[in-house]
This record gives structure tokens, sequence and C-alpha cells, in this order.
């Protein structure tokens, strides 16, 4: 079996990203239009979101196995090039992959702890000098970016190991702070329980951000499962100022922007797309949003090219405006009409890019975060899990069809959806019995003992 029918049937999707099927990101044949064979294999270790703490932990336990995957990737690839990203204070990690990629010819790229040191496109700017452009990938400009946990899944699919579990931080206002692995589909009240509980009072005191703190989304219920996808849990108190950016009032915003926004586009100015020189102009989202009868103003592709990554809203902005949320809403608009991304790029990057990079300890002072920036240890997962919900969606492209029926015993492992499309199959997390399944997805209920 080829490497990527390995890493195709173990279900391997970009695990700190959109879910981005990882058979298809290493498939060296390449948009069109791109560099079709990748000249650099990069190993994205740098944990772009503040509090989270789990890439820095796999780093540190599990650096033969990313060296491992990098060098079979590589060698599946054609990448020449073979580069470990990760911030030069990760100093356990550092040291364990050094000692784990000596003599491979693995070079290493440390950065300062600045946000979103971990952007995909920042990153293979800052490593390579080249731009990725709206609309496209790494591998248009000879590329490959692989999450360090997703290097990790890799390694034991050569082993013949589906994805069943996700390695994640559990932080915020909860008493200790972990890293854990559990199953695929794990309520988040389990999550929440193996951090010792919330610091004080009841549930209804917080709401919990799935992801990190400022690109993650808050989650209406604690039965809502971990995915593929899932980087971390944090709970915060409901009057926390970052939770006013989650639920963002889009007639509010309307409103405000009329009333405070200035056009000083600070927010573009640290904008770090805007630096790469991929157009992206928060400032004239606000001012398109401000007027009465609002035309979308600037370039509409560059939209495109947004990060989500908050800056512009969560520092840049000092009237408490949400540039960030405002162009999420313009981009599902377009796309609900149909219009897609074209591949293109809409100037040079900045010169002074390297001086517009915000630190991280200073958004999260700003954010009121510091706090709960707390070390999370890698801890075993002791709650017997006894029923898991596995989503039939975590990954770009159409939802995986199941291939299990009501009542049918499954071990850990199984495969019980198919991926049709752009995806990648879903196995089974658990050893169980099949207790539903939907449109959405598959429920097993574990073999209690």
């Amino acid at each position: 079996m080829s490497f990527l029918d390995l890493v195709r049937n173990a279900g391997i999707v970009g695990a700190g990203g959109a879910g981005f099927p990882t058979h298809v990101k290493l498939n060296s044949s390449g948009p069109a239009g791109g560099i079709f064979k990748p000249e650099y294999l990069i190993a994205n270790g740098a944990e772009c979101e503040p509090l989270l703490r789990s890439d820095r932990r796999l780093m540190e336990t599990k650096a033969a196995e990313i060296v491992r995957a990098l060098l079979a990737a590589a060698e599946a690839t054609g990448a020449a090039n073979t580069v470990i990203a990760t911030k030069r204070h990760y100093e356990l990690a550092v040291a364990a992959l050094t000692k784990a990629a000596a003599g491979t010819g693995i070079s290493f790229h440390l950065m300062k702890s600045t946000y979103p040191s971990g952007d995909e496109q920042t990153l293979v700017y800052d490593i390579t000098g080249r731009v990725v452009p709206t609309g496209g990938l790494p591998l248009d400009v000879g590329c490959v970016v692989c999450n360090a946990a997703t290097l990790v899944n890799i390694s034991a699919a050569l082993d013949g190991e589906p994805v069943t579990g996700k390695v994640l931080t559990v932080t915020g206002a909860v008493k200790n702070p972990v890293t854990v692995e559990v199953p695929i589909g794990t309520p988040i009240a389990s999550l929440i329980r193996a951090a010792g509980g919330f610091v004080s009072g009841a549930a209804d005191d917080y709401e919990v951000i799935a992801g990190g703190p400022l690109m993650g989304f808050t989650v209406r219920s604690l039965d809502e499962p971990v995915t593929k996808t899932t980087g971390g849990i944090i709970p915060l108190p409901k009057n926390h100022r970052i939770l006013s950016y989650k639920n963002v009032d889009p007639s509010r915003q309307a409103k405000m922007a009329r009333a405070v926004c200035c056009q000083c586009s600070l927010c573009t100015q640290l904008c770090p797309r805007a630096a790469l020189g991929l157009g992206v102009s928060p400032h004239k989202a606000m001012r398109s949003l401000a007027a009465e009868r609002g035309k979308l103003l600037g370039r509409v592709n560059t939209l495109f090219s947004c990060c989500d990554c908050g800056l512009c809203s969560y520092y840049a902005c000092n009237f408490g405006l949400a540039p960030h949320v405002v162009m999420g809403n313009f981009k599902k608009a377009l796309m609900a009409e149909g219009v897609k991304p074209k591949r293109e790029t809409a100037g040079e990057a900045d010169r002074g890019i390297a001086n517009k990079k915000v630190p991280s300890a200073r958004l999260l002072a700003r954010l009121d975060l510091k706090r709960y920036d707390r070390d999370a240890p890698l801890v075993p997962f002791t709650e017997k899990v006894s029923r898991v919900r596995i989503p039939l969606k975590m990954h770009i492209g159409v939802p995986c069809k199941a291939v299990v029926e009501n009542g049918a015993a499954v071990k850990k492992g199984a495969l019980i959806a198919a991926a049709e499309g752009l995806g990648a199959p879903i196995h089974a997390s658990i050893d169980g019995v099949v207790s539903a399944v939907s449109a959405e997805f598959i429920e097993i209920k574990a073999e209690m003992t």
C-alpha cells in the first residue's frame, strides 16, 4: 500500500486547523497553476493560539514519531528541504526534537512567541520568503505544512493505526489545567472533570470555548463532542470580555461602525495577512458595513485571505469593534452567492513585517487572559467514557457516509464511515455498540465491565 493510501485510510486530517484531508495536502500532483513538486516540507509546531499546550507536549514526548513521519512524507513527496518550526522557548520540545533529528538533515526554524506565529501562510513566508496567494495553497509556492499532531497521526498510520483519539489542552477557569488524550466523540463535560472542574460556582456561570481563546468558538452544550480538530477546551466566566467577540450582533455592530469607527486603519496596519501583501483591509470592511446601502469596498477577492486570527478586533481596535467578524460575515455572504476566491496576490509583502508581530504576552495581558496562561501537563485520561458521539463532518468537504447500522458491535479502530469526495474516513474511537446513526453523527455506547 502506498504512503498516501496509508494516510488516507487512517482518516488523517489537519489536526491544528480546518481539517484539510492530509492525503490531499501531501499529494504532490498539486493544484492547477502551482509548483507540483514541493520543495519544502514544514512541521508546524508553533502552536498558534496562546494558552494551549498540546503540540508542545507532543513534541516533548513524541519527537521520534514526528521526525519519522516528516522523513516519510518528505520521501513520498520528493521535498528536498525538511524544516521543524517551533517557538524558541519550548526548550524541552526543541531538545527532544534536536536529538531525534540528529543526522537526518532536518533543519529548525525557531521563533519568538508572537501571535499568530503558527499561521500557515505566515510560517511559509518566514521560512521561504514566498507568499501563498489568495485562494491558493502552500503547494502553490512549493511548500507543504503539517501540524505536529498531524505528523504523530501519520507515524501511527505507518503502523496501521487509524485516528481514534485527540490530544488537547483543558485550561481557562478550571482548577487543574491538563493536556489529555481522549477518544474522539468524548463529551466536553468529561474533559472539564479531568481538569478538576470549574474553579468555582456552577456550569451556568461559564461559557466554554472549543479551540483556542481567539479563533475558537463557544459551544452550546457540554454534551458536544471532541472532534479530530479540537485543539482545546477553555471555560471562561460569562462576563469575560473576549466572549463579547464570540457572540456579535450584526445590527449592533453596524450601528457601532457608523457611530465610532474613525477609519484609523490600525486594524489593517496590524493584519498579518495584509502585511504579506494579500490586500486584506478590515477598515474597509467596517466602512462598507457603516454605509446605509453598504457596498463592499476594495478588492472583494482579498477578503478570502482573512485567516480569522482576530488581531484587528482583539488588539488593534480601540473602540471594541469586531472587524474580523464583519469580514467573516461578508465572506459567508459571498460564498452563499457562489463567489469563489481567485488565485492572486494583491501586492508586495511589507518590508517591516517583522515589526508588526504582536508578542503573545502582550496580547494575553490586553485580553485579561494572562491569569489563565498556566502549565497544563500531559496526564492520563482516566475516566471511563460510556458514550461517544462522533460527527460525520470533521474535515473540509462533504460529510462521511456511515457504513455501520444501529445495533452493530464495533471495535476501536474499525471503519464506521467512508469518505465521499474531499474527505477522510472515520473510525470507532472505543469498543462498543452503535446506538444511533444519523446524517450528522454516529453514537457508540461503550461495553461497560
